[in-house]
């Protein structure tokens, strides 16, 4: 696990506790220190922004970014991926600029080549494969620097709109519309700024946001309070709700196709190292699933064999008749042989996003931005 995960789980626990112990109270102090420098630091640099003294790049073809305010998953992916279906369904000539977390190379590489995703998930992160994989003919490129991953994108190939991955703190980059991404069963990582909470940015930086986008609202009992308070911060701004539409079930390392109703029934280990593992297993349980277990590894983990071995006697212990999986973890697992120890099917759970509401506020955004494609 990386420092700053093992920093954010202990941070956690130690703000969650009843009664913390003396350790805690102290870890507390340097949290609530620690985070008054990060809001100074932040405060400092919008300030900068703002007054001119940090120049924000403007690339010739419009920029569409879909970010969030806190640290985790909230849904980007799945949004980035169906913006660049209904692009391309317009016929559109789209390209995606990510960072490439959890990557172990540096520099400039270039994932989708329009044809196939292209190169190992540790050279360029998971989420670079994932998205290349499910959008052929899309070239995708991983960069820190996201200015000049635009401009090597344009170089390479023909496009007209580029969507910015996981950017709506990269001010450098100059964008034509920012969709901020907020998961309605975890709105706002507990109301405090990294390292004592999730949230990156004060929740007053939702007021740079074109349109927010709420996802998960299926999985939140009480949807209309979260609405108020949105409207309170940013009034006037679009609210489109979604939801993650479970959508493919396939056979690890076999790709073959699955009916979701394979899950009713049936007793299923839940296997994920993603941001928001809650979600996935209320997703499994709604597609009538029954959990025998649940194994939850660290965001991006690097499954190795004797991961896998693990998670197979595990699954045996648990009579689980399945093991289930995410699309991001899938490209993370590594094949295993098996040998004589007895084995669970393995299989991987695909979601989509999926507009329940203002998808018409979202489509005259969408209009707009293309008008000022290059074409």
């Amino acid at each position: 696990m990386k420092l700053g995960a093992i920093i954010r789980s202990y941070a956690l626990a130690s703000m969650r506790a009843v009664c913390p112990t003396a350790g805690q109270r102290a870890w507390r102090a340097v949290l609530a220190a620690a985070e008054v420098g990060y809001r100074a630091g932040i405060a400092v640099r919008a300030w900068a922004f703002v007054w001119g003294f940090r120049t924000i790049r403007r690339l010739p073809c419009p920029v569409i970014c879909v970010g969030n305010l806190t640290v985790g998953g909230s849904g980007k992916t799945p949004c980035v991926i169906a913006l660049a279906d209904w692009l391309q369904a317009r016929g559109h000539a789209i390209g995606i600029l990510l960072r490439g977390y959890g990557r172990h190379d540096s520099g400039l590489a270039v994932v989708g080549d329009g044809c196939r995703g292209r190169g190992s998930w540790q050279g360029v992160g998971d989420e670079a494969v994932l998205i290349a994989r499910r959008l052929p003919g899309v070239p995708v490129v991983v960069g820190g620097k996201r200015f000049g991953s635009g401009r090597e994108l344009l170089r390479r190939f023909r496009l007209d709109l580029l969507l910015l991955d996981d950017g709506f703190q990269h001010r450098q980059l100059h964008r034509d519309l920012d969709l901020v991404m907020v998961d309605a069963t975890d709105p706002f990582g507990g109301g405090r700024l990294l390292p004592r909470g999730r949230l990156r940015e004060p929740i007053s930086a939702l007021r740079r946001a074109h349109a927010i986008i709420l996802s998960r609202t299926d999985q939140v009992p009480d949807l209309s309070s979260l609405l108020q308070r949105l409207k309170e911060i940013v009034p006037g701004v679009p609210m489109i709700l979604s939801r993650h539409r479970p959508s493919r079930l396939t056979e690890f390392g076999r790709n073959r196709g699955l009916p979701l109703a394979e899950l009713a029934g049936r007793r299923v280990l839940a296997v994920s190292g993603i941001a928001s593992p809650e979600g996935f297993h209320r997703t499994l349980m709604n597609l009538g699933a029954v959990l025998a277990g649940t194994m939850v590894f660290p965001d991006h983990h690097a499954y190795a064999p004797d991961d896998m071995l693990h998670v197979q006697k595990t699954a045996e212990n648990v009579a689980a008749q399945l093991i289930v999986t995410t699309e991001k973890d899938a490209v993370r697992i590594p094949m295993v042989e098996r040998g004589d120890m007895p084995a669970r099917t393995m299989l991987i759970l695909g979601v989509d996003l999926e507009i329940t509401e203002g998808q018409d506020a979202l489509e005259r955004l969408l209009t707009r931005c293309m008008g000022k494609a290059c074409g």
